[in-house]
């Protein structure tokens, strides 16, 4: 795959299924051409993407190393193996759980390891910047518990601990979660560890978001706080799409039964190949100065956007991402990414605290800096985002000025191959 040339690696695809081959064509040619700005997003390494594309797909492997249910498994052992030593030796884990196939199975099992449906649940409220598995009523997690949701405040859009004390002193949850989606400012890990050991909580977090900022010590770790912490392996860590749950080790056999056979069959273990792998970049020197540069980036990109009058949740960020107020520019959520879209720039639309809007409208957008970061762009190129950014929002429904744009994004990110940014982190390491 030299040269990011993924789809000349299809040859057998596009022999047997032309039609999928050029899905995957014209997906490859669109990512390369669009200034990825999803935070939940990243363009995994070559490495990652061909792990996931081996044989290791045919391997049935229900169990875990040295006790699986098939025969055949000593290599599969051996990649496995190799995953959950990197994660434990990455975050400094007790023990480390690599099957879930999502974090929101990552979830599921966590909650099912430790308490029954019914149980109380102190999770962050999805409007606030929490997640649908923290309690929302759509979720597994609002349907089977019983919850009670803690938020930011609204003076200045920040986690309001106090309350989150006073709910949990209250209703004495049996789970206590924290984490979120979008959530631009530093968690204080150490004050819901206090708060779940006074109430006697299990403290669940959800780290998907900040993963690897957390790897790369930009962001406190919560492994010395939770029982159980929760994350993706595809957002900040920039591996497969995937879950993956630590734990301390009286927990690990009550985690290891519900993700199976509790919660999944049999495991992906070309997924599991593919964490092995990312997790052994997180552990190269190259990967810290890489998440370095994701902060260093959305710092300059919220400076950007604020210099063209935009209003930011909280007033900037610490971490990867940023949530853009629009109601000062008469914009809703839903307008604004369909224009930018219009002129390769992807964000989403996304609530902000106390939004009037609907879900499905919202008030405003959230922007992450990983993929473009892993493209190689840097703090000068954030300006030029935001310059972006700030002129196709200006005229939203003008179809023209955007395509000009998006011919100026094409020409912008073709300096920028997909993979730049990690191949030269880690040719440095």
């Amino acid at each position: 795959m030299a040269g990011n040339d993924f789809a000349g690696s299809l040859a057998a695809v596009k022999a047997q299924d032309p039609k999928v081959y050029d899905a995957i064509v014209a997906e490859e040619r669109r990512q390369r051409g669009t200034l990825e700005l999803i935070a939940s997003e990243n363009f995994a390494s070559p490495a990652v993407i061909a792990a996931m594309g081996t044989i290791l797909n045919n391997k049935y492997a229900e169990g875990y190393p040295g006790k699986r249910y098939y025969g055949g498994c000593e290599y599969v052992d051996v990649v496995e193996t190799l995953a959950k030593e990197r994660a434990q030796s990455l975050f400094a884990a007790e023990h480390v759980n690599v099957q879930p196939h999502s974090g929101a199975q990552a979830n599921m099992a966590a909650y099912f390891a430790v308490t029954d449906p019914g149980a109380t649940l102190l999770g962050m409220n999805l409007a606030h910047g929490g997640h649908l598995t923290h309690g929302h009523p759509v979720s597994f997690s609002g349907r089977f518990f019983k919850v009670v949701q803690y938020g930011v405040k609204e003076s200045d859009q920040t986690i309001d601990y106090d309350a989150m004390d006073r709910l949990a002193d209250e209703h004495q949850p049996k789970i206590l979660v924290a984490g979120a989606s979008a959530y631009p400012r530093v968690i204080d890990f150490a004050r819901f560890g206090a708060a779940a050991k006074r109430v006697g909580a299990t403290l669940v977090v959800d780290m998907a978001h900040i993963a690897g900022l957390v790897a790369a010590g930009l962001h406190p770790s919560p492994v010395p706080y939770a029982d159980i912490v929760t994350t993706t392996t595809h957002k900040t860590l920039r591996g497969p799409r995937g879950g993956m749950i630590l734990s301390k080790a009286a927990l690990g056999p009550a985690i290891d039964r519900s993700v199976f056979p509790g919660m999944q069959g049999g495991p992906l273990m070309h997924v599991i190949a593919a964490k092995a792998v990312c997790l052994g970049e997180a552990l190269t020197p190259g990967f810290k100065r890489y998440q370095q540069q994701v902060v260093l980036n959305a710092k300059a990109l919220a400076t950007g956007l604020t210099a063209r009058g935009f209003a930011l949740v909280s007033g900037g960020t610490d971490n990867h991402l940023m949530l853009v107020d629009l109601r000062s520019k008469g914009l809703t959520g839903k307008v604004a990414e369909a224009a930018l879209e219009k002129a390769h720039i992807t964000v989403n639309k996304n609530a902000i605290p106390f939004d009037p809007e609907k879900p499905f409208v919202t008030s405003g957008i959230r922007i992450g800096s990983p993929a473009v970061t892993t493209r190689g762009m840097k703090e000068p190129d954030m300006d030029v985002i935001a310059g972006f950014i700030a002129r196709a929002l200006e005229s939203p429904a003008d179809d023209a000025r955007l395509a000009t744009i998006k011919t100026e994004v094409e020409r912008f990110t073709s300096d920028f191959p997909l993979h730049q940014g990690v191949e030269a982190i880690l040719a440095a390491s």
